[in-house]
């Protein structure tokens, strides 16, 4: 029970929401996350601690700085039916296709960069 109520707590937020389907272009930092939602940087930490705790992402870190992608096949069956609904309920909506739009230009531009831009904001 308590596996289900963390998985649907954290499905409960459209950024979270967002984030899992953008995490299907791969791997990505919490800097580049931030660029996308335009968000602060302890506020995408935050929903991406509350993905991490469901188990809907995996997480590792690289110096400064720390990656997160989805799980892999070996995941618990609930974590894999729960990012396969969401991708196919929202696979067509257009603010999941802006934000893949967005991640391409985001994702051509060095992640050091970027974070060196967000820490001076």
């Amino acid at each position: 029970m308590r596996k289900f109520m963390n998985i649907t707590k954290a499905l409960a937020d459209e950024k979270r929401v967002r984030a899992l389907l953008a995490l299907r272009q791969g791997e990505l930092c919490v800097c580049q996350m931030t660029e996308l939602f335009g968000l602060a940087v302890s506020t995408v930490s935050k929903h991406l601690s509350v993905l991490y705790q469901a188990g809907l992402v995996e997480s590792r870190k690289e110096g400064r700085w720390i990656y997160y992608r989805l799980p892999d096949k070996k995941a618990p069956e609930a974590v894999r039916q729960a990012l396969e609904w969401v991708e196919q309920s929202l696979s067509g909506e257009p603010r999941i296709a802006e934000d893949l739009e967005q991640l391409k230009h985001i994702l051509k531009i060095d992640p050091v960069e970027i974070c060196k831009r967000q820490c001076r904001s």
